[in-house]
């Protein structure tokens, strides 16, 4: 800290009168607001501490190179010789994220006010793409340097790898390579020649804004790229739930200013959109997937089925469909029971984002869908990938076990000589007694507040006899009284079967 504030003392001539510390945001720079003592020297600057120096090197050279264009970003002030430490003007506290917040959490959506602060921002980016590209010189951008097939080919194997491969979802990987290829060289082609910046996190948190005016940050990972990269990235943020009306509002808005500094096919521009909505989706879902099963962190878990509710809607508009095995693993993907159906309001929200009207079953209430397992207790409780936490788990072990018994050692609780056992003893009938009072209660609260998702789990010794039994009749038990889907998993078994919801 003393070294920034000695770079201050060395461009002013003396120390500032007030430091404040920021808090830190994703990025490993640290931020801190350096209030003037007087005079002539601007009122606020902010001090950068950056321990990244080619980060802090590039971000230096793109803003001094935007600025000169004429472009809305800080302008850097004074840099130490180490470059570990820089100046910048400060653009004040509120970000577009923040000005945002009303509509994003309100049911009336974005006001006129919200709208017309999107309108100037997405008005600037083709500026930033166009004019910001404009003598450019490439060796001083991060690796790599453009986005290229490469690049491309390194998200999706961030997906593949960090995602997919956690579902043991079957997948045939030399035509799903074919496809990423093809998807990869299809993204890369999309410049058609022409050079553009490619800001790669063009985000509201990215725009701050000075005087109600959007100014940008943040842009020292941009590339040599194409245009709907940033479209796509900043108009399907997650977080923000833009409707369709109001994205393609601004997609308009940004194709009208994108045509007053170069040709543009609005049709093809558009196709080439939702591909790259497509590839995001699936960075999101491999960053969702690092994040989640590797680290542990539930928000990522609990966020997998909005991401899924999306990736369905896109395979629904057939933006898959030119890379058939790509199209397939999704779509099977999507179908795995392992992954909750979102809640109506997802799956509303998830067709509005597609433009086109949602199917009748999207925009119904969506029924209660019961998952009930047997497993052994040697191998662990089994895990709970929805993120609602596990729901009941029953023990079962106090009960006779048919697997002290030669006759029954090789058969389940499935066949018909345990089944006899087990209900000629009658321990296991007044357990699961208390199980269907239990379950009853339950699962009618959870059709009444119109949940979509319950778990029921029984587990013995070796998850073969009296845990398969039970989860056999708990599952015949809730689908015949309450005509609901249950999916029904015996994992020590390896045996997955599906009650149909009654119609």
């Amino acid at each position: 800290m003393q070294q920034l504030i000695s770079l201050y003392k060395s461009t002013y001539g003396c120390a500032p009168l007030k430091v404040v510390t920021l808090a830190k945001a994703g990025s490993n720079r640290q931020y801190v607001r350096m209030t003037a003592a007087g005079g002539e020297m601007p009122e606020n600057v902010i001090g950068v501490i950056g321990t990244a120096v080619e980060e802090n090197r590039t971000f230096i050279y793109l803003a001094r190179h935007f600025h000169h264009a004429g472009l809305p970003v800080p302008e850097i002030l004074a840099v130490s010789d180490d470059g570990s430490r820089y100046l910048q003007t400060d653009l004040g506290t509120t970000s577009l994220y923040d000005a945002l917040a009303h509509g994003r959490g309100s049911e009336e959506g974005y006001s006129e006010t919200e709208e017309a602060l999107l309108r100037k921002t997405i008005r600037l980016l083709p500026h930033v793409q166009v004019e910001g590209a404009r003598d450019l010189e490439m060796s001083c951008l991060l690796s790599p340097e453009q986005f290229n097939v490469q690049a491309a080919m390194f998200d999706l194997n961030y997906f593949k790898y960090c995602f997919l491969r956690t579902t043991d979802l079957p997948v045939d990987e030399v035509r799903l390579e074919t496809d990423f290829l093809a998807l990869a060289t299809d993204l890369a082609d999309c410049a058609g020649g022409q050079q553009t910046f490619l800001y790669r996190d063009f985000q509201a948190r990215n725009v701050m804004l000075t005087d109600g005016k959007p100014h940008f940050i943040d842009f020292q990972g941009g590339q040599i790229g194409p245009l709907q990269y940033d479209v796509a990235s900043f108009l399907w943020q997650a977080s923000a739930r833009y409707p369709q009306r109001l994205r393609d509002m601004l997609i308009n808005e940004y194709l009208d200013e994108l045509e007053t500094l170069v040709n543009v096919d609005r049709d093809a521009f558009r196709c080439l959109l939702m591909r790259f909505v497509l590839f995001r989706l699936l960075q999101v879902l491999g960053a969702y997937g690092l994040r989640g099963y590797f680290e542990r962190k539930k928000y990522f878990i609990d966020s997998i089925p909005h991401a899924l509710a999306s990736l369905r809607r896109l395979l629904f508009e057939g933006v898959a469909d030119p890379y058939p095995c790509l199209k397939d693993t999704l779509q099977r993907l999507t179908e795995m029971p392992r992954f909750n159906t979102p809640s109506p309001s997802v799956l509303r929200h998830s067709a509005e984002s597609s433009g086109q009207s949602a199917p009748a079953e999207m925009t119904e209430r969506q029924p209660l869908k019961v998952r009930i397992f047997s497993f052994s207790y040697k191998k662990g409780i089994p895990a709970d990938e929805s993120g609602n936490g596990g729901g009941y788990v029953f023990d079962c072990r106090s009960t006779h076990n048919p697997g002290r018994y030669e006759p029954y050692k090789q058969l389940t609780g499935m066949d018909d000589a345990v089944i006899k056992f087990l209900e000629d003893d009658g321990e296991i009938l007044t357990f699961l007694d208390a199980v269907y009072h239990l379950a009853d209660a339950h699962c009618k609260r959870y059709i009444e507040r119109g949940f979509t998702d319950l778990m029921f789990s029984f587990g013995c010794t070796g998850g073969q006899h009296r845990s398969v039994y039970c989860a056999e009749h708990l599952a015949a038990h809730l689908n015949a009284k309450f005509g609901i889907e249950i999916r029904l998993v015996h994992r020590e078994q390896n045996v997955t079967k599906t009650l149909k919801a009654k119609e």
